[in-house]
């Protein structure tokens, strides 16, 4: 029996498929954090999930026990299951907001590769987030690459270029370039010195740039009042050390010399849908 089960197989427009999984690159749960809120606005609805048995450690991914509505004790597994969402004049969803595996990464990403293959996904989305040297008091930057050299040069993101210990996003990603699937990372730089979730502005950072590169509409300015309220915390917390605040005034001249990290123009979605029908004419 397969460690991916459907419950259906719903037929969708030209699905684009979008991946976060809590972990080491879900800094603040920002990333995963996204993703629900996609699921949420477009109505998603589960159609498969990944048999947790055989990926996890549950010493260090420990299920939780708990008591649902009518009194009875229930425990909740990690959980690994996909969504669906039809989005009117865009392309459709898939939705992953899970958790990163610690065991059988080959095989997992093999169960996601198959529902990508198996609903004719056209492209895959990676969201991520990182603790970095990013300042609270400026939009969160977001880094974008693409392992397609076409792709990455219509969209102004760049190549991968990180060497050294990845995750699973890391083999999701070779095993999609092998099987010739377009896939895209966005990550977003969450402040290290305020690394708990949630975090508001980098979710809200993260929903922006994906709006901007597909043109699946996010809802991202609903997040606008809660980011300000976030910052606002951070700003008083700030305030009441003086090192704190010399190391802030610090990182925010860093940010304000460098560039953009992705390009802006209302002509990116255009782009990648171009490319999406080049890749597939029918």
């Amino acid at each position: 029996m397969s460690e991916l089960a459907w419950t259906d197989r719903p037929d969708l427009d030209r699905p684009v498929m979008i991946i976060a999984l809590q972990g080491l690159f879900d800094a603040a749960n920002a990333a995963t954090d996204a993703i629900r809120r996609l699921g949420e606005q477009h109505r998603s609805e589960r159609f498969a999930s990944i048999d947790p048995e055989h990926f996890f450690d549950f010493t260090q991914e420990r299920p939780i026990v708990r008591f649902d509505d009518d009194g009875r004790r229930v425990i909740d597994w990690p959980e690994n299951q996909i969504a669906a969402a039809h989005v009117p004049s865009s392309n459709d969803l898939v939705l992953l907001a899970g958790v990163e595996p610690h065991l059988r990464w080959r095989t997992f990403c093999g169960h996601l590769l198959e529902v990508v293959k198996g609903l004719g996904v056209e492209m895959v989305v990676t969201l991520g987030a990182m603790a970095g040297m990013a300042p609270h008091t400026r939009p969160l930057g977001v880094v974008g690459s693409a392992t397609s050299p076409e792709l990455a040069t219509r969209l102004g993101l760049g190549r991968p270029s990180y060497q050294g210990p990845t995750g699973v996003v890391g083999a999701l990603h070779d095993q999609l370039d092998r099987a010739e699937v377009p896939v895209i990372s966005l990550r977003v730089s969450v402040p290290h010195y305020v690394p708990g979730p949630p975090n508001p502005e980098a979710t809200r950072s993260l929903l922006a740039r994906l709006e901007l590169v597909t043109g699946v509409p996010t809802d991202h300015e609903l997040l606008d009042q809660a980011a300000h309220d976030w910052r606002s915390r951070v700003d008083a917390a700030v305030a009441d050390d003086d090192d704190m605040r010399s190391y802030v005034e610090q990182l925010e001249r860093q940010v304000d010399e460098a560039d953009d990290i992705l390009p802006s123009g209302d002509d990116l979605a255009a782009q990648l849908q171009a490319f999406l029908r080049e890749q597939n004419p029918e």
